[in-house]
This record gives structure tokens, sequence and C-alpha cells, in this order.
């Protein structure tokens, strides 16, 4: 069975980039070798892999790393730091609209 990883990379500039692989270690390598000028992590280099998932089903792993990709900075590294309370906190609607808030 094939698997497949959601990673994220923490850039030289202290941003991070989110991607999927079936080999994370191999990736990582590519990112910091420059293999694209064209990548995000190019002019980022070097990168430190940080996080990574597990996933048989590859459209799940494509569904995480979307998802993960549109969350803000605290609430990924709530994610890479394993704090499932914080993300849970920060997921939820703080907009004044919102039905919690009435």
């Amino acid at each position: 069975m094939k698997s497949y990883f959601v990673y994220i990379v923490k850039c030289k500039d202290d941003s991070y980039y989110t991607g999927i692989t079936n080999n994370p270690e191999k990736r990582v390598w590519e990112h910091n070798e420059g293999i694209s000028i064209d990548s995000y992590t190019f002019s980022r280099r070097p990168v430190k892999l940080v996080f990574t998932s597990e996933f048989s089903n590859v459209l799940e792993a494509i569904s995480a790393e979307k998802q993960i990709k549109g969350w803000s900075r605290k609430k990924k590294e709530a994610l890479i730091n394993n704090d499932f309370d914080l993300i849970h906190e920060l997921a939820k609607c703080k907009n004044k609209s919102s039905h919690l808030n009435k």
C-alpha cells in the first residue's frame, strides 16, 4: 500500500510551506537543493521539516493539504505542536454576527 504525506516545512524567513509527497525526506532535500526556481521555498532556503501526517488515500491527503494551506500561522503552529485544543479554539468563528455571539 502506498503512503502519502502532508508536510509542513519552516523556511529561513520563518514562513511555513505546506505540501504533499510520498517521500518527505526526499521532498525536503529537493526544497533545499532548489530544484525549481519558481518554488515558494527557492528564495527561503534552507527549510526544515516540522510536521508530517501520513495518509493511505491520496484524495484525503490532498484535502488535508488544501485545508492546512488555508489555516492561519497560529493554527499551523498549533498543529505542529500537536495542540488540538488550541486548533479547536482557533477554529471557532469570532465574527460579531456569529450565532455563537448571540
